[in-house]
């Protein structure tokens, strides 16, 4: 009984989201839906593509017809995650692998595309783990990854938050279960820091977009409304670097 009288109170704000969210901030648009398209442009006919920290799945639930969509285009998916149980659950992604993007367990020039959804900011080592996906990668090959900026006020108030209250926290707001959870250090969550990195490991950079997401307040609506009214104020170019999300484009050179 709890738990269905919680599903509907969540359903009824998120309904009430819904109506308000293209009032206050109209063209705002869940950041996966961009990371989405991100895949949709660089995936093809013929490319072994790998997707670093698989976990459950590629996309959200919702999307499963679009993730299969993406899936049916590629020659090859291999799914890496280090969490045996999350890969466990991974129906998408037959060819998975238990591993550690420290010491990836495949032979140099492997995959043409490596993604990455909401993982790099689990990084403990970013240079040693953007080497191994340069190594991996073929000449011409191209990493895709999506993460939180650090510099978004959600990243900045999650720092405030002591770690005993986060996982309760994220439940309440995105009704994420405590083991879904996992530590952060954002080591590569900025513009400055993505192409410092990517100079000293090899890559190119051909894009790095800063977009907005949903908001994160859904389930308080007082919150929600200041929410949205702060978002849209970061829809416009002078605040361009204070969004929330990042998804960045990097290429292994041919050569």
């Amino acid at each position: 009984m709890v738990s269905t009288g919680g599903m509907s109170i969540r359903s009824a704000f998120l309904g009430f989201y819904k109506k308000v969210q293209p009032v206050i901030a109209p063209g705002l648009q869940y950041s996966q839906a961009h990371y989405e398209q991100a895949l949709s442009i660089h995936i093809g006919q013929g490319k072994d593509w790998m997707d670093l920290g698989c976990g459950h799945s590629l996309l959200p639930p919702w999307r499963a017809e679009q993730e299969q969509r993406l899936v049916a285009r590629a020659k090859t998916l291999t799914g890496l995650d280090y969490d045996f149980a999350a890969l466990q659950q991974n129906r998408i992604i037959h060819n998975r692998v238990r591993g550690d993007v420290s010491k990836l367990p495949f032979t140099d020039n492997t995959f043409d595309l490596v993604t990455s959804n909401m993982v790099f900011e689990h990084l403990q080592e970013p240079q040693i783990q953007m080497s191994e996906i340069f190594r991996v990668l073929k000449p011409g090959g191209t990493l895709i990854f999506h993460t939180p900026n650090k510099y978004g006020y959600g990243v900045l108030a999650v720092r405030l938050v002591p770690e005993r209250l986060k996982k309760i926290l994220t439940w309440i707001l995105q009704g994420r279960k405590s083991e879904d959870v996992y530590p952060t250090y954002y080591r590569i969550n900025s513009s400055s820091m993505i192409r410092a990195l990517a100079a000293r490991t090899g890559f190119g950079v051909k894009e790095i977009n800063l977009i907005m997401s949903s908001a994160t307040f859904v389930m308080i609506p007082p919150l929600m409304i200041l929410e949205l009214l702060w978002m849209r104020l970061l829809m416009t170019d002078s605040l361009r670097s204070l969004r929330t999300n990042i998804i960045a484009v990097l290429h292994k050179p041919a050569r």
